[in-house]
């Protein structure tokens, strides 16, 4: 855990889009050395746009090697952090484990990372959350704080207001206030058997691309652990959703979870618009391709839809690989930070 006036690297293992959107980013880091008294540190390629995988990877590297550092935070994700992995050394890693806090895309490096063992958070990122016009979602703020300070159990709670639209970066007013909020949905909950286990998951559409080139770092031994899985802002259709989890049930790797966590599809983005009744319509027909798939190759598990875990707003922060226990019969979700 981290204390004030710690240094945290600050990367850009997918894009350097702080070379084009410079305001969130800023933000972000204002908020991280005002609000989490915490010294952010750049590396060469952080403000990059097209930073090459050997340079993106040599930041990685530099930012391990440097024993002042005690944290890693991406600025944002992207859509080539796999290009990344074939040049990372383990051995650099091991050498100094410190907790990685990134989403999306970033699910290639949290997975990496997991497969050494090594800490790290499902979560926070400087542009999109820490960056958030206005003010930090305080849900958003509470989990990434005690992820980042306080160790021991933490519970996720459902959002009392949320939203999936993003404000436009290129507005610089934008910045200044909020998002408007939509009320809150709750969670949607199935089973009745109380579950604990490890954390394993991500981005879904990051983890089909980590199967497709054999990047799949989960172990091939039973597992018994919970499952969470979320969508990006480039909506896939229900029909995408579930045919991915079929192949992961076609692979032997679905019906290895006692329990399943599904975060709050996006279901609007700047480059799709979608109206309040098909946003619903969209959500839905995910959640029944979810329900399809369970079905066919994981009947028995634990489920529960609708949390606050990625590419929408609030996004709380999970442990990953960490513990966590899932109970219907409370209708409770806690993690262990």
């Amino acid at each position: 855990m981290l204390t004030a006036g710690d240094k945290v690297a600050i990367v850009s293992p997918s894009r350097g889009l702080p070379e084009i959107f410079p305001g969130p980013y800023e933000l972000g880091l204002r908020r991280l050395r005002d609000d989490f008294k915490l010294i952010p540190v750049e590396y060469p390629t952080t403000r990059v746009l097209r930073a090459t995988p050997q340079e993106r990877a040599a930041d990685l590297h530099a930012a391990w090697s440097d024993p002042s550092i005690r944290a890693v935070i991406a600025t944002i994700g992207g859509d080539d952090q796999l290009t990344v992995l074939k040049h990372l050394d383990p051995l650099v890693f091991q050498a100094d484990p410190k907790p990685f806090f990134g989403y999306s895309d970033n699910t290639n490096l949290l997975n990496f990372l997991y497969s050494l063992g090594l800490p790290a958070f499902h979560g926070g990122s400087v542009m999109v959350q820490l960056g958030r016009g206005g003010a930090m979602h305080p849900d958003t703020e509470r989990s990434l704080r005690a992820a980042l300070f306080v160790p021991g159990e933490f519970e996720l709670t459902p959002a009392e207001a949320w939203t999936d639209h993003d404000h436009d970066w290129s507005v610089p007013a934008n910045l200044e206030t909020e998002p408007p909020l939509f009320p809150g949905t709750g969670w949607t909950w199935q089973g009745s058997q109380a579950v604990s286990g490890r954390l394993w998951g991500g981005c879904l559409e990051i983890l089909d691309w980590q199967l497709a080139v054999n990047h799949w770092m989960l172990p091939t031994d039973s597992y018994d652990g919970i499952l969470f899985l979320e969508t990006s802002e480039e909506m896939p259709s229900s029909e995408t959703v579930y045919r991915i989890l079929r192949n992961f049930g076609e692979r032997g790797l679905l019906q290895r979870f006692d329990a399943v966590l599904w975060g709050r599809p996006k279901s609007w983005s700047l480059e799709n618009h979608l109206t309040p009744a098909e946003s619903v319509a969209y959500v839905t027909g995910q959640y029944l391709a979810v329900d399809r798939a369970l079905m066919e190759y994981n009947p028995s598990a634990v489920v529960v839809k609708g949390l606050d875990i990625g590419h929408t707003d609030p996004a709380q922060i999970l442990p990953y690989g960490g513990q966590a226990r899932v109970d219907p019969v409370n209708q409770r979700v806690t993690v262990t930070y």
